[in-house]
């Protein structure tokens, strides 16, 4: 049942202000937004955080994370897993959806900046990128998870990282298109990449044991748009219960009582994607109570031993936490892009064709 709320949702600016800050002092001279201080960097992680300083009109902050992403990009077009100190550190694989999500950054920082110079400039950037994730998309639709060192696909698929390639793509191509270039590749990608995470179950998780128990494989097809409106719904609802632990937030396992914030903050703006409002709010309201004495977000609460644990405070997580309040609130242009599809990009519904 889509939920209803009267009243408006303002953006808390202030109380949000020590995670902006928090964004901005983890920030290197480089533009390389670590995990925290001492910690790593991955291209996704990094991006999130990039997409929150965004929306707290740090606009010159989030463009010089995108700067490092462009100097760090390799000749294909990906990113190695994760960097030390500005230097390539997991060099075993590129993940696809990690090259895939500067799409999403981009498209993101563009709707708020209106800066069309930045948007064709970065457009070489995201074209490498989503070229390098369409070429390890299966006969079958999956995107393969990673590439090893050479470039070789590794044989399985992931339904979360699949379904964050899907909504980069769907921001690539809002990209190109507000550019007047056609990519009709990128277009059929995504549409083979929707039938495989809506109707062909067997096509990931093949090699190990199923991630269904992860909060994410349960909402993030959600977040991305492969489920809108009463699937969206219906799905959200089926596993409420496992993942949702009352007043405290979302689980990130269904079987560990420990519940995260970021998860806590994606899931919070599925809901909004299927009109579930009230849910939304109450879901993220409850997140205050996980902040240090500044006003920084933790990663999340181990609940059975009543401890915030791990006590690390992620730059992704501060990201997360101003994506879901910006999505509440309406507070800037982009506000809608992780709770809508445009319909451009919207896929005529499929209808149900036996065997898939």
């Amino acid at each position: 049942m889509t939920s209803q709320h009267s009243d408006p949702y303002h953006y808390p600016e202030d109380a949000l202000r020590p995670t902006v800050d928090y964004l901005l002092a983890a920030q290197r001279a480089s533009g390389e937004i670590p995990w925290f201080e001492g910690g790593h960097t991955d291209p996704w992680n990094h991006t999130e955080a990039a997409m929150g300083l965004s929306i707290a009109g740090e606009l010159q902050a989030a463009e010089r994370a995108y700067d490092w992403l462009q100097s760090e990009q390799l000749d294909d077009g990906s990113w190695w897993a994760s960097y030390v100190n500005g230097k390539a550190a997991n060099v075993t694989r590129r993940e696809t959806n990690y090259v895939a999500y500067i799409a999403t950054g981009v498209w993101h920082h563009y709707l708020i900046s209106k800066d069309r110079d930045f948007l064709e400039r970065f457009f070489p950037v995201v074209e490498r990128a989503i070229e390098f994730v369409v070429a390890m998309q299966s006969e079958h639709g999956e995107v393969a998870w990673a590439c090893d060192t050479i470039g070789n696909p590794m044989d399985d698929a992931l339904v979360t990282g699949s379904s964050s390639v899907y909504k980069s793509l769907e921001c690539a191509l809002h990209i190109a298109r507000s550019l007047g270039i056609l990519k009709p590749r990128w277009r059929e990608a995504r549409q083979k990449l929707g039938v495989a995470l809506r109707h062909r179950p067997e096509r990931f998780d093949r090699n190990w044991e199923s991630k269904s128990r992860y909060a994410m494989d349960w909402f993030y097809p959600v977040l991305a748009g492969v489920f809108e409106g009463e699937q969206g719904r219906e799905r959200l609802n089926a596993r409420w219960s496992e993942f949702v632990e009352p007043e405290l937030g979302c689980r990130c396992e269904n079987h560990q009582p420990w519940v995260t914030v970021a998860e806590s903050c994606e899931l919070t703006m599925a809901l909004l994607g299927v009109g579930d409002i009230v849910r939304a709010r109450t879901l993220f309201d409850g997140l205050w109570q996980w902040r240090d004495e500044s006003g920084v977000f933790w990663t999340g609460y181990q609940f059975v031993e009543d401890i915030l644990w791990p006590l690390e405070q992620p730059t992704w997580t501060s990201g997360a936490v101003l994506l879901a309040a910006d999505a509440l609130s309406h507070h800037t242009a982009a506000s809608r892009l992780f709770t809508q599809v445009d319909t451009k990009e919207r896929p005529t519904l499929e209808r149900r064709q036996v065997g898939l």
